[in-house]
This record gives structure tokens, C-alpha cells and sequence, in this order.
């Protein structure tokens, strides 16, 4: 019988447990598999919580359906029925000078597809507008340098979409800033946008056209975010008993590896245990990777500190509908770092999804910390609540106190993707091809999304099962929709 340890409890390390155990089934092997956490639960930055019928995420609250890996492993695992569309409502509100401006109806992400929306925005100005509307003209780059995601909005866009459009939605995205940001290894289809169409509006026109013809397929409409009925915790603990809760070892924190005599590994704990396996997956963060495998690669460590991550918070807020006089009549507000508020962003969760507040009320999520204001998170629960709740009173009119709160303050979770990661990565697959049986996932290296993780993990669980039993079957990759 072969043996996989797989490190880390998030929706990576998950991932990967599940895609062993089914690959290892399909092909008649056993696999003995054991997934070892440090905390005391599974599910990373999934966080759900259920209180007086408010459902409140503490982490991701949704993920995206142009990326079909998270849908598709919901449904091999029968939540087909539990998939939960955003409302009608998608409007999403931009701050500048102090007021509330619609995103254009037709915008993606941060390029315009509707003429008359767009002029008629209040949002950009005329001159703005002309400088966004150049990128019909301006040759594509022809060098193959990589861009900071600030300097490629520069040169197509100009300064003003990236100062009110694509800084904010990626520090709501990446929790980053964009002049430090990789553009290959955070929007790489802006990259291949520009080499096949010349233009950001044009390739996004032609992606609006092939979005439509993907809605008129048969099967159940999906909107551009979805979640689940009782939130992405019910997601988990599926996958927790699809696993096996003898399989899922909580508590457990790994110190170093370490080559055994029979060309196997041990895993090295805290309290000194060593567990005996022919395989690891590591879907723990680059930083704590990189110390469980110092000693038996330094090199290795090296590069995996030079991913550099920042801090963030999530503050949720419920109100009596009577108590907000704003009318919530969109997804939320994202704020320009430019307008020097203290928070990133807000989301009305209760207006994006269904089944998120009791009826009569609201609940509202609010942003915090990023790399523009990491030292946020050493306020205490008491001065955030007093921030967040002066910052909501000036923008969206709250009055009163919420009735309910909960703050959830993610350390060091949120990988930094800087210029030249693509060439980090490279580097550590090129070292770890060096160890055999061991293999690295996770939101560090490929793909900071839900989707993403989801995508790498069942790629490095094909990898590691076939190491063990010598298969070169074909894959099982989740199908695209």
C-alpha cells in the first residue's frame, strides 16, 4: 500500500485529498492518505459562519464561473442543486471625490464594451474618456518584457482608468497595488487579449459575444459569480466526509522533512512524531513551505520566502433594513486609494445573494488592511468596528448601531504576485523536480483564486498518484463548461 501526506487544510490541500482518493480509486490502487492541519479545522480562508439566519463568510464568498474548475468539482460532488446565482442587481459603485459613481453598465473588469454607458458615466472624464477609448488605436507591445499590471493600464488606458477603475478592483482582487503586480501571473488574459486583437476593447467585445453564446447552452444559467446555498462552508464539509474524518489529522503542525533509509520521506511534527510516507503534497502557504523544507533544500526555501504576502480583514455587519438609507440597489462600492479611506471596499451581501440575511434586514461586508493599509490589523476588534462603522456611515447613510458583527482577520494569507513571479515559479518547480514525490499547490504559484487552487490541486494529485503507482494514464482533469 502507497502512502500520501498531504500538508494543509485550505481548499487546495482539500482539493488535492479528494483528487488522490478518486484517482487512486479509478485506477484499482489503494492509497493510504492522511491530511495533516495545524489548526483545529479544515477549510483555510473558507469560512462560514450561521447565525440568527444571517450567513456570514469570513474569507471568499463566492467563486468565479469563467473558471469552471470550482463549479465543476461542486458538482462531481453533488451540489449541483446547492449552486446559489448572484441577483439581478450587478451594479457595482466606484467612490471618487467623495461620492458614489456606477461602474458603466458593460464594463469587464476594467474595460469599456457599451458606448452609451460609458459616455454618459460621471465616473471618468471627458478626457479620460478619450484617453481609454485610444486603446482601439494604439499598437499592441511587441516586446515580450513583462509589465507591472500599472504600467500596461498606463500605456492602454491611461492614468485615470488606473487610478479609479483597475487600482481598486485589484486591491479588492489581490489585495495589492498595481505598479508591484505581474501582469502575466495576475491578468494573463489581458496578455492575450493584446496579442490576438491588438485592443483591450476589442477582445473584450469579441469575450462579451462568446460569454453570450455560452449563456444560450443548454443546462442550468450561471451568473458570474456564484456561491452556495448555505456559503462555501457547505463546500468543505462535503469534502471533509467525501475524505473520511480518519483521513484528517487537525492539530498536527510539521516542522521539516526528512529522507527516510528506504528512499521514502518522514514528516517531522512538532511533538517530535515522525510519520513514515513514499509521498507529500505541501498546500500549506509558500512561507511555511519554505521552513518544512529548509533542510532538506535550501535553495528551495530561499525562493519560496521571496513570495511576499499581505494581511487583510473581513468585518461583517447586520442591520435593520430601516437603519440603511442607502438603497443597496447594487453589489457594493470599491474606493480608490486615491480618496484615502481606511477601508477597500464594502459588498452588500445580502443583496448578492439570496438567503444571506432574515427578512427586514441587511448584512454588509466591509474591507480592511491590503497593502495600502496593512497596519489596520493591529487594531483591536473594538477601534475596527468604531472605523468601519464611521466609514459606512459617511458613504451608504447607516444609522445607529449594527446588530450584529463579526470580524475575521486573515494574517498573512494573501500571496503577492509581483513582477518576474512567473520566473519564481519556474525556479521552484525546477527544484522540487529535484525531489521526487514531493509537489507544492496552493494560492502561492499559479492562480490566487478559488478556481485556480481547485485546478492546481487536482493537476499535482493526478502527478503524485501516478509517481506512486507508476500509471501514465490520462488524466481526469474536471471538464470546462
Amino acid at each position: 500500500m502507497k502512502r500520501l501526506v498531504v500538508l494543509g487544510g485550505g481548499i487546495a490541500g482539500l482539493a488535492a485529498a479528494y483528487f488522490a482518493l478518486e484517482k487512486a480509486k479509478k485506477i484499482g490502487e489503494t492509497l493510504h492518505l492522511q491530511l495533516l492541519d495545524e489548526k483545529n479545522r479544515v477549510g483555510g480562508c473558507i469560512l462560514t459562519e450561521k447565525v440568527n439566519d444571517f450567513v456570514i463568510e469570513g474569507g471568499p464568498d463566492c467563486f468565479l464561473y469563467e473558471k469552471p474548475w470550482a463549479l465543476a468539482l461542486c458538482e462531481r460532488l453533488g451540489l449541483g442543486d446547492r449552486i446559489l446565482n448572484t441577483n439581478e442587481n450587478r451594479r457595482v459603485f466606484i467612490l471618487s471625490k467623495g461620492k458614489l459613481h456606477e461602474l458603466p453598465e458593460g464594463f469587464m473588469l476594467m474595460v469599456p464594451t457599451s458606448f452609451m454607458p460609458f459616455i454618459k458615466s460621471s465616473l471618468i472624464s471627458w478626457p479620460g474618456k478619450i484617453r481609454m477609448g485610444m486603446d482601439l488605436f494604439i499598437p499592441k507591445k511587441e516586446s515580450d518584457e513583462e509589465e507591472s499590471l500599472a504600467d500596461f493600464v498606463r500605456r492602454r488606458l491611461g492614468e485615470e482608468a488606473l487610478e479609479k477603475i483597475a487600482e481598486p478592483l485589484v486591491a479588492g482582487i489581490h489585495a495589492g497595488t498595481p505598479e508591484t503586480m505581474g501582469l502575466s501571473s495576475t491578468f494573463p488574459k489581458f496578455v492575450q487579449i493584446e496579442k490576438e486583437y491588438g485592443s483591450l476593447i476589442r477582445g473584450m467585445l469579441a469575450r462579451r459575444k462568446m460569454a453570450h453564446e455560452w449563456q444560450k447552452k443548454e443546462g442550468p444559467k450561471r451568473t458570474m459569480f456564484l456561491a452556495l446555498k448555505d456559503g462555501l462552508g457547505e463546500w468543505v464539509d462535503c469534502l471533509r466526509e467525501k475524505i473520511g474524518e480518519d483521513k484528517i489529522c487537525l492539530k498536527k503542525k510539521v516542522v521539516g522533512l526528512k529522507k527516510a533509509e528506504k528512499g521514502n520521506y518522514q514528516v517531522e511534527l512538532s511533538d517530535g512524531t515522525l510519520l513514515e510516507t513514499d509521498s507529500i503534497i505541501l498546500a500549506t502557504p509558500a512561507f511555511i513551505t519554505a521552513e518544512i523544507v529548509k533542510g532538506m533544500d535550501g535553495k528551495l526555501s530561499e525562493i519560496l520566502l521571496t513570495i511576499p504576502y499581505v494581511s487583510s480583514a473581513t468585518v461583517s455587519l447586520a442591520y435593520r433594513r430601516s437603519q440603511v438609507h442607502d438603497p443597496l440597489d447594487a453589489f457594493g462600492f470599491i474606493i480608490p486609494r486615491s480618496e484615502k479611506r481606511k477601508i477597500m471596499a464594502s459588498t452588500y451581501t445580502s443583496v448578492k445573494f439570496n438567503y444571506r440575511a432574515p427578512e427586514g434586514h441587511v448584512l454588509l461586508r466591509v474591507f480592511v488592511g491590503g497593502a495600502n493599509n496593512e497596519d489596520l490589523l493591529s487594531l483591536d476588534d473594538d477601534e475596527m468596528l468604531r472605523l468601519v462603522q464611521e466609514e459606512l456611515r459617511e458613504v451608504v447613510e447607516v444609522e445607529g448601531d449594527p446588530i450584529l458583527t463579526r470580524i475575521y482577520r486573515w494574517e498573512k494569507s494573501m500571496p503577492q504576485y509581483l513582477v518576474s513571479h512567473s520566473e519564481k515559479v519556474a525556479r521552484i518547480e525546477e527544484r522540487t523536480n529535484l525531489l521526487p514525490g514531493i509537489f507544492l499547490t496552493g494560492c502561492a504559484y499559479k492562480g490566487i483564486g478559488i478556481s485556480d487552487s481547485v485546478h492546481d490541486a487536482e493537476i499535482v494529485a493526478e502527478k503524485a498518484v501516478d509517481g506512486l503507482f507508476r500509471k501514465r494514464g490520462q488524466a481526469t482533469f474536471l471538464n470546462p463548461i
